[in-house]
């Protein structure tokens, strides 16, 4: 794999590295790519900004960017200076009147804005938006056990459409607005596969704290690199896709058969994993087509 990382290398092979990277640059140019960068993902400020760098390169190269995030630790972070405990129903939150005022405010608050803000920072344009924002996300409640968690039922996507051809990245806060004026957390995985999808994106990608879709899950050389979504039963059936990994793929297989060109689950903690898994041969997660 050739290194992305231009810094500590001299102008000759600076110059290889763009090279290489041409033919995906030209494949991607006036594409669509959905970004969704999960709370898991953001462990440090350096990586933050690779994120950031990443999505801004692309921007400027042509491609038209959305980035969609959660920000679950963030949450739970304020529900406990709160004194609010936070609760999980088969791996979702328990969402009540308060939590969901906790939740839209890190989410269409800090997160979102400190996101909007580093994009900024790094020479990009960046407008941050909520699931409410327009009508953007619609969704319904899931089930009563789960309080104010919503599945996301509708998107009007004409928002991002305005904000890309305006030449802005847009970025987005999955809450939801829902009938007679509820407001609905939901899952930042499965937005983002519904936006890319009535968007027709060329590619989804989910940004997570694991390597990919591993064959075994303590070794990361297992990694599964590329998969058909017809082999997804077998490998469920196998064992393979197991845990959490298996809403991760779901959403994938989702959005590909709406229509997206591929879905991509890729180690957010890997720095300038993005410009890797897309402008490489090699990638650094598993590709879903």
């Amino acid at each position: 794999m050739f290194e992305l990382d231009v810094v500590h290398i001299n102008s000759q092979d600076k110059a290889e590295v763009l090279i290489r990277a041409l033919p995906y640059i030209r494949q991607y140019s006036g594409k669509t790519v959905v970004i969704k960068y999960g709370g898991n993902a953001m462990v440090s400020e350096e990586i933050k900004d690779a994120v950031m760098t990443d999505i801004v390169l692309l921007s400027l190269v042509g491609v038209n960017v959305v980035l969609v995030h959660g920000g679950g630790p963030e949450i739970t972070e304020l529900l406990k200076k709160i004194g609010k405990e936070s609760r999980f129903v088969n791996g979702l939150r328990y969402t009540d009147a308060e939590t969901v005022e906790a939740v839209q405010m890190v989410l269409a608050g800090k997160v979102n804005k400190g996101l909007v803000g580093l994009l900024q920072g790094h020479g990009g344009k960046s407008i941050g938006l909520s699931g409410l924002d327009g009508g953007l996300l619609h969704a319904r409640q899931i089930n009563e056990n789960l309080g104010l968690v919503g599945e996301v039922d509708r998107v009007n996507v004409r928002p991002i459409f305005d904000l890309l051809n305006a030449g802005y990245i847009p970025v987005v806060a999955t809450v939801a607005g829902g009938d007679d004026n509820a407001v609905y957390n939901v899952n930042a995985d499965t937005a983002a596969a519904r936006i890319a999808a009535e968007l027709q994106a060329a590619t989804l990608i989910l940004m997570t704290d694991v390597r990919g879709l591993l064959r075994d899950v303590n070794d990361d050389g297992t990694l599964i690199p590329a998969v058909n979504v017809s082999e997804i039963p077998l490998l469920k059936k196998q064992g393979v896709i197991k845990g959490g990994m298996i809403p991760k793929i779901d959403c994938c297989v989702e959005a590909v058969r709406r229509g997206v060109s591929r879905a991509q689950i890729i180690d957010g903690r890997i720095p300038h994993s993005i410009l890797m898994e897309m402008l490489t041969d090699e990638g650094v997660g598993t590709m879903l087509s």
